[in-house]
């Protein structure tokens, strides 16, 4: 495991940018796992200059994305489609038929669970695999357990969780109660995974994650037992 630890957060988008540049410039034609949430914002803002300065090109890139909420389809705002468009295939030249997201208003979640394993598999897996942390230690949307899941599945998402994610709604009566989640099978089978966390209420589980145990009521732990794993940790 390699471990970075910066300053900034600017820092640590600059460098997770660079990793997954580095990735797309050594493959053309790579499939990327892409993650939501805060952590990787300012990574998707770097890859978007590199883009629009003409460094980079998406144009044979593949990406599959980690989850979404159940219920929420890809108009609406606060869905991880609508994220993805938003901060970061609106603005460089992906392929958006490429692009693909687990789909959270599916009629039965357990088969759409089944096609999107097989669509990874079919794709020949993923390349790199981009990771935030959740302060549970969640990694895409699976939760604290028992077991570590290994299939896509739908999940019922910790009160931590909702909790976090309140910001994003008008209130915590709107956050959404559960999600389809890459399980652990898709994210451990990367060929290369990178976790980005910032800031100091990240530090203690990621050092649980890291250094600690491997234990699925800690799921990042089992982040351990991958051959190639970066993470960047920002103190701010």
């Amino acid at each position: 495991m390699n471990y970075i630890k910066v300053k900034t957060y600017e820092e640590l988008s600059k460098k997770a940018a660079q990793i997954i540049a580095s990735q797309i410039v050594m493959k053309p034609n790579c499939v990327l796992g892409l993650a939501t949430g805060s952590s990787p914002v300012g990574t998707y803002k770097e890859l978007i200059k590199m883009n629009q300065n003409g460094e980079l090109d998406f144009s044979t890139v593949t990406s599959v994305n980690l989850d979404e909420y159940v219920g929420l389809d890809g108009t609406h705002d606060q869905s991880y489609r609508y994220f993805m468009n938003t901060n970061l295939f609106d603005h460089v030249n992906i392929d958006k038929s490429r692009t693909f997201v687990p789909n959270g208003c599916a009629e039965n979640l357990a088969d759409e669970g089944d096609a999107y394993d097989a669509l990874i598999k079919a794709l020949g897996g993923i390349d790199l695999q981009l990771l935030g942390i959740g302060l549970d230690g969640h990694i895409g949307f699976n939760e604290p357990d028992d077991v570590f899941t290994a299939a896509t599945h739908e999940v019922v998402l910790d009160e931590s969780t909702i909790d976090a994610n309140a910001r994003f709604f008008a209130s915590r009566d709107d956050v959404p109660r559960k999600a389809i989640t890459m399980g652990m099978m898709s994210i451990m089978q990367a060929k290369k995974i990178l976790l980005v966390a910032n800031g100091a209420a990240k530090k203690d589980i990621i050092e649980k994650s890291l250094f600690g145990p491997v234990d699925p009521k800690v799921p990042a732990s089992i982040l351990q037992l991958h051959p190639d794993v970066t993470v960047i940790y920002s103190e701010e």
